[in-house]
């Protein structure tokens, strides 16, 4: 992920996004960069319009982003699901058992 962020970082503050200008970031963030993953940064983001990739990716991010919301909803369903079971006595419970082994 870091050498994404060193070219958006790059991007933002309008410098060309190269090889060595990643690699200069990274450095300056203490990470040694693996010159293989610069050049397959650089050679991916060839002919990319980062502005419209960041803008298609946020509204796509959009509608996702409000599925967490629900998820504590179905959390607090289950635990009330979980809470309602009724509680099982020892007697019972070996009662259970020695119907299963004769």
């Amino acid at each position: 992920m870091e050498y994404i962020y060193s070219a958006l970082v790059l991007h933002a503050a309008g410098k060309t996004v190269d090889e060595d200008a990643i690699a200069n970031v990274l450095k300056s963030a203490g990470v040694e960069p693996d010159a293989a993953r610069v050049k397959a940064l650089t050679a991916s983001l060839e002919g990319v319009n980062i502005d419209e990739a960041i803008a298609s990716a946020a509204v796509a991010a959009a509608p996702a982003a409000a599925a967490p919301a629900a998820a504590p909803a179905e959390k607090k369903a289950e635990k009330k699901e979980e809470e309602k079971k009724p509680e099982v006595s020892e007697e019972e419970a070996a009662a259970g058992l020695s119907a299963l082994f004769g």
